[in-house]
């Protein structure tokens, strides 16, 4: 008797099993209705859509690889305005490159700008941001004030500097004329030209360093500065051990970005000093303005730029590769 009633109890124990299944079982198996959206889209056109979304960067990326694929091809020939049937030379227009003093001459005048001008900004950046971090009246309204070097197109500034740094009538001089340093020839020597040239960068892309460096500031967690503080950590011990170490990302990329513009910088210098005195801040992208338009050897000056793309390329590189074992280590990620 006892067992007839546990068949019949487990016999509908799995019957309520199998209906209770049944459900999940049909939606399994059954297709449900197509979303609202897709309704009335033809099948093709849901297959070609993924290929449509790429069509803009496809472009893009044609519009890039086309002229430089082109300007490469144009390397290995002598195109000139004196010589309208050019001739099949290969490599002979880098040989003269790595053989031409000018080039390693330019070659050093680049390193110095990039190098100095870069050094130059992470420094005075980084401590405009820690100045802006503070949160007082005068850090907002200088905050607002900070972009506005960046609302200028660099060969503006460089010409409004131009005129600045003038010996006889710029405001510059005028302005150090009471502590005796009146009429310095700031652009008419070749250190002057450099240093004028890097400080006109330095004006107009410090505070995109800032803004970079100020965002990775409020980014970064309060709870460590807060133990520290109650340990009785001073400011240079919280700012070593602390602050910049995980600050150093955001710093990084303010770096590269400003290494590898500055390495192929033009406007500001050509607009301020023209590659003068002599060859003096004649950068490669200038040799290389100079090689194709003055001079119109067109396959040399392009020449420069692929040698100079190669520079960026490599720098870029090894740059982006420090910055993310400097993420890793700031994240705490083995290697």
């Amino acid at each position: 008797m006892n067992s007839s009633t546990e068949a019949d109890h487990g016999a509908a124990s799995s019957d309520d099993a199998a209906v209770a299944g049944a459900p999940e079982k049909a939606s399994a198996a059954v297709p449900g209705p197509p979303a609202p959206a897709e309704r009335g889209v033809p099948k093709w056109r849901r297959t070609l859509r993924p290929y449509l979304l790429i069509v803009p960067a496809l472009l893009l990326t044609g519009g890039i690889l086309y002229p430089f694929g082109l300007g490469l091809y144009y390397t290995v020939f002598d195109f000139a305005a004196s010589k309208p049937q050019p001739d099949f030379v290969g490599l002979e227009n880098y040989r003269r490159i790595f053989t031409d003093s000018s080039f390693w001459d330019s070659a050093w005048v680049t390193v110095l700008y990039a190098v100095g001008a870069a050094a130059v900004e992470t420094v005075l950046g980084v401590a405009v941001a820690l100045l802006l971090h503070r949160s007082t009246l005068v850090g907002r309204v200088l905050e607002k004030v900070l972009i506005l070097p960046l609302m200028i197109a660099p060969v503006i500034a460089a010409i409004i500097w131009k005129l600045m740094l003038q010996p006889s009538v710029g405001v510059v001089n005028y302005l150090l004329r009471p502590f005796g340093l009146g009429g310095v020839q700031w652009t008419d020597t070749p250190t002057g030209a450099l240093l004028s040239s890097i400080a006109v960068d330095v004006w107009v892309y410090t505070p995109f360093v800032a803004i970079l460096a100020l965002a990775g500031l409020r980014s970064l967690p309060t709870s460590p500065f807060e133990a520290a503080a109650v340990d009785g950590a001073g400011w240079w011990f919280t700012f070593r051990k602390l602050t910049m170490p995980m600050l150093w990302p955001y710093v990084l990329v303010a770096v590269i970005f400003r290494f590898m513009d500055s390495l192929k910088v033009f406007d500001i210098i050509y607009a301020l000093t023209e590659g003068g005195p002599g060859d003096s801040t004649v950068v490669l992208q200038i040799r290389a303005y100079l090689e194709a338009i003055r001079f119109q050897r067109y396959s040399f000056g392009l020449s420069y730029m692929i040698v100079l793309w190669a520079v960026v390329y490599l720098a870029a590189m090894v740059l982006v590769r420090y910055l993310g074992r400097i993420q890793n280590r700031a994240a705490e990620v083995p290697k």
